[in-house]
């Protein structure tokens, strides 16, 4: 019997998409040498298909957005008790009712909304627009590489990781295909889950069986040494993901986005030097029955804020070393159109989540309004801060980054043009 045919005849099959066995045998060294001392990480959470900002953080105060949507704005919190409201942060700015998870961190000092933030460029193509977002080169699209791993290339080695360690979970994508945030020269992991650091097999002689294959012969199905495979496997298996137990009275969602971070606090706990982690969530591009306080938009939100209230929970007082930032490439109009949904706009809303805030209990950024001589191209929420700048201060007061120039390659960041949040 070879090796095609074992593998052909269904015995046995390799769940590792795009992890080679020197891969392998790293992250089984980096596991059983000493961990070092608690690093710091940054979670980017990405919401595909442009999030509707105003009725995520909501301009109760403004009068214009009520104007704009008669049907799909959300109650201001001092109308009536029948109406499901807004809930209040500073008199002015509420989250949406489906956010009722966060209002809590927003209490504790941990959630840093921003507002009328997002891309310079006036593109509305979801494609473009996210790749600018994710290279961090608005209108450039001959850009290689991400932001992320511009900034793991230019930060060099871990300083997080275990002696001797290359950091194999340095940098982790829960998607099935590497991000183009962490697309470049420095390495990164993607993957759907845990699971994928795994074999299956229909029984352990089977396996035996092919491992034995591997030790003898001259060629391997993957590239490198099946020996150094199976061993690494085995570490990796011992810790395995299905056994991990959140904090008590930690409940994550059981949708795809709950479960992945899931994965990212099992990552953080088990001290491997991750120090990136990234994760995105579709299904935000509402052209159709958006919704008001209930409906398509609200249980999007439902699902995004109790996830990421989990996590934060079961991280617990590891959040004074953990950023979590969410972003959306672009907003949607100020006016809702015939369909009881949003088109694409222009400004957005982002999220900052930390036990490190500096600016808490704050809504940041420069509110432009929303009369209409004060509307983007007389449609949308006009642009006041570039997402450049609250991505290179969390790189830089976060993760002590200090070449930003070759991070945000044409873009001049400053504390000038920061926001204090960290």
């Amino acid at each position: 019997m070879n090796r095609r045919v074992f593998l052909k005849g269904g015995a046995l099959s390799l769940v590792t998409l795009g992890l080679s066995p020197s891969f392998l045998r790293r992250t089984a060294l980096a596991m059983d040498l000493p961990r070092a001392a608690r690093g710091k990480t940054l979670i980017v959470l990405f919401q595909r298909g442009a999030a509707d900002a105003l009725n995520v953080v909501v301009p109760f105060g403004d009068a214009a957005y009520y104007a704009a949507r008669p049907q799909l704005a959300i109650a201001a919190p001092t109308q009536t008790a029948s109406a499901v409201g807004a809930i209040d942060l500073d008199g002015y700015f509420g989250l949406h009712p489906a956010l009722s998870s966060f209002k809590p961190l927003w209490d504790r000092g941990l959630l840093a909304p921003i507002h009328a933030v997002g891309s310079p460029s006036s593109t509305r193509s979801h494609f473009d627009a996210q790749d600018y977002m994710e290279t961090g080169t608005p209108d450039v699209k001959g850009t290689s590489d991400g932001w992320l791993n511009r900034y793991l290339a230019v930060r060099g080695t871990c300083e997080q990781c275990a002696v001797g360690s290359d950091a194999p979970f340095r940098a982790v994508a829960m998607t099935a295909q590497t991000p183009r945030i962490l697309g470049g020269a420095a390495p990164s992991v993607s993957m759907n889950s845990l699971d994928e650091f795994s074999i299956r097999t229909n029984g352990g002689e089977s396996e035996k069986r092919l491992e034995a294959l591997y030790r003898t012969g001259n060629s391997d199905v993957v590239h490198g040494s099946g020996a150094e495979m199976f061993e690494a496997l085995r570490v990796l298996r011992a810790a395995n993901p299905q056994q991990y137990k959140p904090a008590d009275g930690v409940e994550y969602p059981k949708s795809p986005f709950g479960q992945r971070l899931l994965q990212i606090a099992q990552l953080i706990k088990a001290g491997v030097g991750m120090e990136v982690a990234f994760a995105d969530v579709g299904g935000w591009d509402t052209h159709v029955n958006q919704g008001g306080a209930q409906g398509q938009l609200a249980q999007r939100l439902s699902d995004f804020s109790d996830s990421i209230a989990a996590l934060v929970s079961d991280l617990g007082d590891r959040m004074g070393d953990v950023v979590i930032l969410t972003m959306s490439e672009f907003g949607r109009t100020v006016r809702q159109n015939g369909t009881g949904g949003t088109d694409h706009g222009h400004a957005g809303a982002m999220f900052v989540i930390s036990g490190a805030l500096k600016g808490a209990h704050k809504v940041h950024g420069k509110w432009p309004g929303l009369a209409p001589e004060q509307l983007n191209e007389g449609r949308d929420l006009a642009l006041t801060t570039d997402f450049r700048s609250v991505f290179s201060e969390v790189a830089s007061k976060h993760l002590g980054a200090q070449s930003l120039e070759q991070i945000f390659p044409g873009f001049r960041s400053s504390t000038l043009n920061w926001l204090g949040v960290l």
